[in-house]
């Protein structure tokens, strides 16, 4: 048979079983796995606000007072991400607590429960030096009326675990519900706190963009130690219930103030020109000093600002240190913004 005939023949003959359903499906098409979890698209987790990823100059936006040259400007990306909209607060922190004490007391151990997870309430009166932090320590994490106030005494690795049971709690509920699981719940990076802060304002020097500590009415635009001696001015001689302030651009609530915050990178001191410029991080296991942001009720207005670095030691727990979450977002573009 002629060759010039054959391939037509061919081509035909596959038509023609093409067309009567021969060759679609799996038999033998590229048509992906089978029984895959819906995933359409990504929700916005309960309680978090999407940060729509971008570009930033990160860094020192004022004078570095100190001289420490640990904070020079470096232009990064930031893919986008969910956060919290308010720091933890105590009454979501108990419901951590009491699902642990209930489903794990046995594998983990009741002495690392209450000693590595549960709050550590002395850190009242063990933070400052003839400090009458009695009452606070009986009452701020136990009582009701602190309810909706930021969590505080948890350390870095407490605030880890948690995190690791909120992902495990949620993907439970979506297994359940025979819809795909969430990405895991974590620490912001320094990057994307310091971004998240910003809230679209390049290189603003607090959240609320401009430089000054009042709005035109006199009143604070966040928790934190006016001046010398001056705790109340701001109307709460220590935190807030979160979310007493205005917002920042990307609709967070305390970025700067009320409780200063873990995020997951080990501090360096040289981490600003050697990390990357695409979604920059610090992992070091080695090194016990980690990063904490945003400064805190008893803090003076610099450590408010956007671009201040701070670190604290990850076994220690105190008065003024909260933490809020983070999670990636998948399966869209980077500057997307969810609804």
């Amino acid at each position: 048979m002629n060759k010039f005939f054959v391939l037509p023949l061919v081509a035909f003959s596959a038509l023609l079983l093409g067309g009567c359903g021969f060759g679609k499906g799996p038999q033998g098409d590229l048509v992906g796995a089978e029984d895959r979890p819906e995933f359409n698209p990504q929700e916005v987790p309960y309680g978090m606000v999407p940060c729509p990823g971008g570009t930033f100059h990160m860094g020192q936006t004022d004078q570095d007072i100190s001289a420490s040259m640990v904070n020079m400007n470096k232009q990064v990306t930031i893919a986008g991400f969910y956060m919290d909209e308010t720091e933890i607060t105590n009454n979501e922190y108990r419901q951590f607590m009491n699902a642990i004490r209930q489903d794990s007391i046995d594998v983990l151990g009741e002495e690392y429960v209450m000693t590595e997870l549960y709050p550590d309430t002395t850190v009242w009166v063990r933070d400052f030096t003839y400090h009458m932090g009695d009452p606070l320590m009986e009452y701020y994490y136990t009582h009701p009326a602190f309810d909706d106030y930021p969590v505080v005494g948890v350390d870095w690795f407490a605030a880890k675990y948690f995190c690791n049971w909120r992902t495990k709690h949620k993907n439970t509920a979506n297994e359940e519900a025979g819809v795909a699981g969430f990405p895991n719940f974590r620490l912001p990076s320094e990057a994307e706190w310091e971004y998240a802060a910003r809230g679209g304002r390049d290189l603003a020097t607090y959240p609320w963009g401009g430089p000054y500590l009042r709005n035109s009415k006199g009143c604070m635009l966040a928790n934190f130690k006016p001046g010398r001696g001056d705790y109340a001015s701001d109307g709460y001689a220590y935190t807030s219930p979160v979310g007493a302030f205005f917002p920042n651009d990307f609709g967070l609530y305390d970025m700067s103030g009320n409780v200063a915050e873990w995020c997951d990178d080990a501090y360096m001191e040289a981490s600003v020109p050697v990390v990357w410029d695409m979604n920059p991080t610090n992992p070091d296991d080695n090194e016990p000093r980690k990063v904490v942001r945003g400064g805190s009720w008893k803090d003076i207005a610099y450590f408010l600002e956007t671009g201040t670095r701070n670190f604290e030691y990850q076994d220690s727990s105190r008065s003024f240190i909260g933490f809020r979450t983070a999670m990636i977002q998948i399966g869209m573009g980077t500057n997307s913004r969810l609804n």
